[in-house]
């Protein structure tokens, strides 16, 4: 028979008003309480709750979670803003990388990393542009420097013509180039290939160093004008070759000499000829001058 001390007997648990009269002090836990808890709290820091989520915010945060880029057509703003979003210091870099061109060394590997930019490249162009038109300004002034025949004048035609120049330069030449190397890697699918805006950015960086090389032109020193358009061309072409040989190297020999070669003498047409109109000779200036006072003298006197 059972004893009516039993430990091991079934008991009913009293109420827990009954319980709480002998230990007043104790802390009693409700299953349902943990259903009742507000549902902010279980979500995670920095999260807001669901009826104050930002649509716009849930939308980017998602795309950045997934890692995609949405798609936007060429033609609207949306597509160029992109690639003006970068950083002073990348900037900085991929001039110091133009300027300064290391032997074995790409350009769109080593700088750009599948992270085009025209930030850089129009502000390179566009300071080019000022820059040329004001120093050849300036040149044409030395040159004539002491001959009272001579007014000077600001030539705002310059500016004009300089801007087509070399944002024609900066954009007809990569778009014929991309071009062309697309229908090469059709030819010859183990070529490597660039993006149109790479070769762009290539092109526009390579631009860079013609900055510095304006200042010299500006005295009257024929010498001294080659001398510093011959320097700023080698760097230039080399940063171009450097960039576009690993792109045609495994083709035939034929087309990777079309291709380099034409690279080359496209960079030193623009130059030579920027050179040939913006900065004039300072002894054919002169030569032209006295016949011209010559002319004016024998019209004067009387025969």
């Amino acid at each position: 028979m059972a004893s009516t001390n039993d430990p091991f007997e079934f008991r009913e648990f009293e109420e827990a008003e009954t319980l709480l009269e002998v230990n007043r002090d104790a802390v009693t836990v409700s299953i349902e309480d943990e259903d009742r808890k507000p549902q902010k709290q279980r979500q995670p820091a920095g999260l807001a709750a669901d009826g104050d989520e930002d649509p716009l915010a849930t939308d980017d945060r998602a795309e950045l979670l997934s890692g995609q880029k949405k798609n936007v057509p060429f033609w609207t703003f949306e597509y160029y803003q992109r690639f003006f979003d970068i950083e002073t210091h990348h900037v900085k870099e991929r001039i110091i990388g133009s300027v300064l061109p290391w032997p074995g060394k790409n350009f769109i590997h080593a700088y750009i990393r599948g992270n085009p930019d025209l930030y850089g490249p129009f502000w390179i162009c566009t300071t080019l542009v000022f820059a040329m038109a004001i120093s050849g300004n300036i040149s044409n002034f030395l040159v004539h420097l002491g001959n009272p025949s001579y007014k000077y004048g600001t030539e705002f035609r310059k500016v004009t013509i300089a801007a087509t120049v070399i944002f024609s330069y900066a954009w007809l030449v990569p778009l014929a180039l991309w071009g062309f190397l697309l229908w090469r890697n059709n030819k010859i699918m183990n070529l490597v290939s660039y993006s149109f805006m790479e070769i762009v950015c290539v092109y526009g960086y390579s631009l860079a160093i013609y900055i510095p090389a304006m200042v010299p032109c500006i005295l009257p020193y024929e010498g001294l004008r080659w001398f510093s358009i011959a320097v700023a061309l080698c760097l230039s072409g080399l940063v171009l070759v450097l960039t576009f040989w690993p792109a045609v190297r495994d083709d035939y020999p034929k087309v990777i000499i079309a291709v380099l070669s034409t690279i080359v003498v496209l960079n030193i047409l623009l130059v030579v000829g920027c050179k040939t109109y913006f900065f004039s000779k300072p002894e054919v200036v002169q030569q032209v001058n006295n016949s011209a006072v010559a002319e004016e003298i024998k019209a004067i006197t009387p025969t």
